[in-house]
């Protein structure tokens, strides 16, 4: 510890930590917050080479799911939902769209995240009765006001994302779209205090 400054926490039970404690943990945050973006690439990168059967690999899809948002025009917060909507392939395989939403909500709108959160139920209507389900799952949901939405992005950029000979943007190409994207959150938590800590910083 160089010049009496403290790079962690001492205690070994929340109760017992001090003002001083929380600074050096959120100052840490901090710096790894803003890491966020490569964190994000890199695990997306886990993608590459990873078939499960698909006619591409599940980086193809979602890269060419981004490509067909792009060149339709949607907005770049919009490309980052597409480009990520399969990210939760790897650890969430019961359940990959939730956590492809849980890691957009903070950055995104509401109608892009709830897209994101419920587009395995709405693809599911091309195979889920080869599974002995039921297609029509999307239906409990033809009130909502993202209904449409959702539709839009199943049909549109999401299935038809498996072409090994359609146009597919490189990650490189996506990538400052999503950093801008990430660069601070719309809502959090720890919103407020964030914004407080930028204020000091500035």
């Amino acid at each position: 510890m160089e010049n009496n400054v403290r790079t962690r926490a001492a205690f070994t039970h929340m109760k017992d930590g001090s003002a001083e404690d929380w600074k050096c943990i959120a100052d840490a945050f901090l710096s790894y917050a803003r890491a966020l973006p490569d964190r994000i690439i890199r695990h997306l990168k886990l993608l590459e080479g990873d078939f499960g059967g698909f006619p591409v690999d599940r980086l193809t899809h979602c890269l060419q799911t981004a490509t067909l948002a792009y060149r339709d025009g949607k907005d770049e917060e919009y490309i980052v939902c597409a480009l990520l909507h399969d990210i939760g392939d790897t650890l969430g395989s019961y359940n990959h769209a939730d956590v492809a939403a849980a890691i957009l909500e903070p950055f995104v709108s509401d109608a892009n995240h709830w897209m994101i959160k419920h587009h395995a139920i709405f693809q599911g209507y091309y195979f889920f009765h080869y599974l002995g389900m039921d297609r029509n799952l999307r239906d409990n949901f033809r009130e909502h006001e993202y209904y449409a939405r959702t539709m839009q992005f199943i049909s549109r950029y999401d299935a038809p994302a498996f072409d090994a000979n359609g146009e597919i943007l490189p990650l490189s190409f996506f990538e400052p779209m999503l950093r801008r994207v990430f660069a601070q959150p719309k809502k959090s938590l720890y919103k407020q205090s964030l914004e407080n800590r930028d204020d000091e910083v500035a």
